[in-house]
């Protein structure tokens, strides 16, 4: 095949060098013809696109919308869903007060007692009030204290076993009530019973033996420790006078009776912990070791222009110096709490605060649960503010914050448990300090004026 000549190819387009005018058209319609292809191939594909997406999908998404238009009624819909909002948030501001309206020790102190017929005696009878509901609480839990050392003495005295091993003559040391007689305690803290001191054996196996029966024997028979001494406010109203000005005893009630509330939330905690098993030997919550609301530390008056928590010094009992005693204050500020608060609220407009530490000793898989279930929502009952005279009414409250926590292990042959039968299980100690809140709306009509005071930081130092 023959190439075509280059210069065949200039002298055909000669023409156009001595016809000028036609090279332009030549040239416009060339590019015409180049451009027109693309344009018809980009025009095809356009076409479809615009079938594709603006048709048949919008087309889809029109008839969706028409399923899913919003309704001529939805601005109806929109103020029931507000309505409901609302509702929901009075409802937990109705809860936040029925939280703190529980139930009395006595309807006839606070916020003041009738000034026609007045008598002291409304002051020793809540006094009497506060000890038998903590009896109460004892007894709804199936609490008791260990045998106490003259139940032990009895005991081994009474003993066939023992008495059978005397008459043959069997070698042992024999109980001796002077040095080992426990005179003031329910638990052998003093002196050395039948253990020398850090828990070494003073009597032989068969006085051992025995002595061990009687404490499993007593275990048997309760679901947790509990020695009602050990609880704040039991002994101090125990030979309560009122010796006193009458704005201060007020004051004490209204302390004490906070105290209370939170003592029936541990032993609400205590009795949901051990439903359902049979004795202290398989409960979780095995003992009730103590409550306390200063930790033995001495608080500065509100006004005294101190800050903080002196530690180290030790409060003494005297019933006519009521805020030496240990009850509840208010945190008003984060220097007066027993810890530091992770949670930052003190005593305000709206709630009321306080701490608290207690230390029990519970299986060492149930820390937790007992935690959880101390913090969880407890009913009572509520009969009405301020005379108590309305139809009971079941409200709940929750107002316990865990601050601290601490585990310890403890060791079974020491004084302070040697009487005690924990069960096969591992057992530890667990201390704990906690924040009780209050709301204000739910007692503020029941508050003492002396503790409004307090709460203003008006009150002074009493001397």
């Amino acid at each position: 095949m023959n190439m075509p000549n280059f210069k065949d190819i200039l002298q055909k387009l000669s023409v156009f060098k001595n016809n000028l005018s036609l090279l332009v058209p030549v040239i416009i319609t060339l590019v015409s013809v180049l451009m027109f292809i693309p344009t018809q191939l980009m025009s095809s594909k356009l076409k479809k696109d615009v079938e594709q997406e603006s048709i048949n999908n919008g087309g889809k998404k029109i008839k969706s919308l028409e399923k899913s238009a919003v309704s001529r009624q939805q601005y109806e819909m929109e103020a029931e869903r507000q309505k409901a909002h609302a509702a929901d948030a009075n409802e937990i501001a109705k809860l936040a007060i029925q939280n703190t309206r529980r139930e009395l020790l006595s309807y006839d102190i606070f916020p003041a007692p009738e000034p026609n017929g007045f008598s002291g005696l409304i002051f020793q009878q809540f006094g009497q009030n506060f000890r038998s509901n903590i009896d109460k609480l004892v007894l709804s839990v199936k609490g008791r204290d260990c045998p106490t050392d003259t139940e032990i003495q009895r005991g081994l005295e009474n003993s066939s076993l023992r008495n059978r091993s005397k008459s043959r003559g069997s070698s042992m040391m024999p109980y001796s009530t002077t040095s080992s007689s426990r005179t003031s305690s329910s638990r052998g803290y003093s002196g050395m019973g039948l253990y020398g001191g850090g828990g070494s054996m003073m009597f032989a196996s068969v006085d051992r033996m025995i002595v061990d029966e009687m404490c499993k024997d007593r275990a048997k028979t309760i679901s947790v420790y509990v020695n009602p001494l050990d609880i704040s406010g039991y002994e101090y109203w125990a030979d309560y006078k009122y010796d006193v000005k009458q704005e201060d005893a007020i004051e004490d009630c209204w302390y004490h009776q906070l105290a209370y509330w939170i003592v029936d939330d541990i032993f609400q905690t205590i009795a949901k912990m051990n439903s359902g098993h049979d004795n202290v030997l398989t409960a979780p919550a095995k003992r009730f070791m103590s409550i306390t609301f200063t930790m033995g530390l001495k608080r500065p008056r509100s006004g005294s222009g101190g800050g903080g928590v002196s530690r180290g010094f030790r409060r003494s009992v005297t019933k006519k110096q009521n805020e030496d005693a240990d009850r509840p204050a208010y945190v008003r500020n984060d220097k007066e709490g027993l810890s530091e608060s992770c949670t930052g609220r003190s005593c305000g407009k709206d709630i009321h605060v306080t701490h608290f530490n207690f230390s029990v000793i519970v299986s060492s898989k149930s820390v937790l649960p007992f935690m959880k279930e101390l913090c969880s929502a407890k009913e009572h009952q509520f009969r009405g503010y301020p005379d108590g005279n309305e139809p009971p009414q079941e409200f709940k409250h929750n107002q316990i914050t865990i601050l601290e926590s601490k585990i310890g292990s403890i060791n079974p042959n020491d004084q302070m448990h040697r009487y005690y039968r924990y069960g096969d299980e591992n057992v530890v100690s667990l201390d704990l300090i906690c924040e009780y809140i209050f709301d204000v709306g739910g007692y503020d009509i029941l508050i003492p004026e002396p503790v409004k005071k307090t709460l203003a930081g008006e009150d002074e130092v009493k001397k």
